[in-house]
């Protein structure tokens, strides 16, 4: 008697484990490591980049070492970028998660500062340790790139699933401390159109200054 009570419960419980499996209940939380996981993608991609810098920084110091405003406020920036402290939990966090993304977009914004000085300096864009830095610079950007789109779209499911029926049943009763996940957005730089000059760089480093307005 005891072992068919105990073959029943056994039953019952797989069934109702079978039931909740049907309705979703892992959904929330199945979606919710999937969002850790590319985040953790992020923050691999942005620590490549912030590896790729000093060495960057110090070739072009030693071909251009008079662009020293350029070169210290990349340093600073990175400085300010890894000072930024992030985990799991800043995926729920908008303040702490716009500090980190503000942070990176200003790094992002004095690299290419940094890019553009190789133009007036024709022994530093033959140098091969510099080119091979580059080229390692642009995959990079490449890829986090690809991980914060890949990011948002983790993300936007998962803030999806935490309002939609039936999910929002458990997201209001077994998972309501889970919390939606912020997503990145353009930044000021990206939705502004390149300046583009056609001025052509000056012997020395130096471009030379435009000529003045003609009185009409």
């Amino acid at each position: 008697m005891n072992r068919i009570r105990s073959l029943a419960g056994a039953s019952a419980a797989l069934a109702a484990a079978a039931t909740l499996s049907a309705c979703g209940v892992n959904t929330i939380p199945t979606q919710d490591e999937a969002v850790k996981t590319s985040w953790a993608e992020v923050q691999n991609q942005y620590q490549r980049r912030s590896d790729l810098i000093p060495n960057l920084v110090s070739t072009v110091q030693g071909y251009a070492n008079q662009e020293a405003g350029v070169l210290t406020a990349v340093t600073q920036a990175r400085a300010s970028a890894t000072q930024v402290k992030v985990d799991a939990s800043t995926i729920t966090d908008p303040a702490s998660f716009a500090r980190f993304e503000q942070a990176q977009n200003q790094l992002s914004g004095v690299l290419g500062r940094l890019m553009m000085i190789q133009e007036n300096y024709p022994q530093l864009k033959s140098n091969e340790n510099f080119m091979a830095l580059q080229s390692q610079l642009e995959g990079t950007e490449n890829r986090i790139a690809i991980s914060r789109r890949d990011y948002n779209t983790t993300a936007q499911t998962y803030n999806t699933t935490l309002r939609t029926f039936p999910q929002v049943i458990w997201a209001k009763t077994l998972y309501s401390s889970q919390k939606p996940a912020n997503l990145f957005a353009a930044s000021n730089a990206a939705q502004t159109a390149p300046s583009v000059s056609f001025t052509p760089p000056a012997v020395g480093g130096k471009a030379p200054e435009p000529a003045p307005a003609k009185a009409k």
